[in-house]
């Protein structure tokens, strides 16, 4: 019953009082609701989730449309915005803020588009460049002692299930050795601890495994739009890869913590946890003010 009265009230607003409000807005200040929107929150989620909310929640096609706009398009549609909103070109400030939004917001679309290719490309053990990025995982993670052969039980010394890791990485593609090996590279010695904590005799996982969920985690966060707020605070400007990357990191890390604090009691519970820790990320990213990163602590 109460989710039909929210739905009802929801149409309601939607379709009639938000209509007037806005006009009654606009006739106290003199000003549209963009404009409202920019010059009453500061840079960040809050403001270009209420730019993009004001946008797609519009009658008319060319406000509804800036949202699907690419980069190279961006400045063409904030001059075409003002204009149909009857603001001057030459405020500068309400044109500087209006493009950093829609820069956000046509960066965050693109960068879906990117992480979804990268997602889809299987590895292939015939791709010289894919065993190379296998081959310097292994290299990052276990520097004192080498590959005996590329296809070995060795593997399950870093958290794959079997002798030749390529079918590990069925899920997530590329995408999940890529993040993989971000982490190792940008964080080595994080990377190297969290990998000998896996090896806990109580308490341990497989580290190569978990890190490939954590890919379909931060996917997952990505595709369904939590991850806005998050990246609307962290760049003021086109989110790429680089930030997905931080993103995994920051999972990553989390995690391990999580996990020994949980102190599960063996692996067969994994899902529970995966679970229950995802649940806390969401939460996380609830907060229109958030940034979920792993700071860089190595030395320059």
């Amino acid at each position: 019953m109460q989710k039909m009265l929210m739905y009802f009230w929801g149409f309601l607003y939607n379709s009639y009082f938000r209509f007037w409000l806005k006009w009654l807005l606009r006739l106290l200040t003199q000003k549209c609701e963009l404009q409202r929107v920019l010059e009453g929150s500061k840079a960040g989620a809050r403001r270009t989730l209420s730019i993009e909310h004001s946008l797609e929640s519009s009658k008319n096609k060319i406000l509804r449309n800036a949202v699907h706009v690419e980069e190279a398009e961006v400045e063409n549609c904030v001059r075409d915005l003002m204009k149909e909103k009857k603001i001057k070109q030459k405020d500068t400030g309400f044109k500087t803020d209006l493009r950093i939004s829609l820069l956000q917001i046509s960066g965050y679309k693109k960068l879906y588009l990117n992480v979804e290719d990268l997602r889809k490309i299987p590895y292939d053990s015939d791709n010289e460049e894919h065993e190379d990025q296998l081959i310097e995982l292994w290299n990052l993670l276990m520097p004192h002692e080498n590959l005996k052969a590329r296809i070995t039980k060795q593997w399950c010394d870093i958290g794959f299930q079997g002798d030749d890791p390529k079918t590990d990485f069925r899920g997530m593609g590329l995408l999940g050795l890529m993040n993989l090996v971000y982490f190792s590279k940008r964080y080595t010695d994080e990377a190297r601890q969290i990998l000998s904590h896996s090896h806990h005799p109580k308490l341990g996982y497989s580290y190569a495994i978990v890190g490939i969920n954590l890919t379909e985690m931060a996917y997952s966060l990505l595709k369904n739009g939590a991850l806005k707020s998050h990246l609307y605070n962290m760049v003021f400007g086109l989110p790429q890869m680089e930030h997905f990357h931080q993103f995994y990191c920051y999972l990553v890390y989390e995690f391990d913590k999580f996990w020994f604090e949980e102190e599960p009691e063996s692996i067969m519970h994994f899902n529970h946890y995966r679970e229950k820790f995802h649940e806390k990320i969401k939460g996380l990213l609830l907060d229109c003010n958030v940034i979920l990163t792993l700071g860089d602590t190595k030395k320059p």
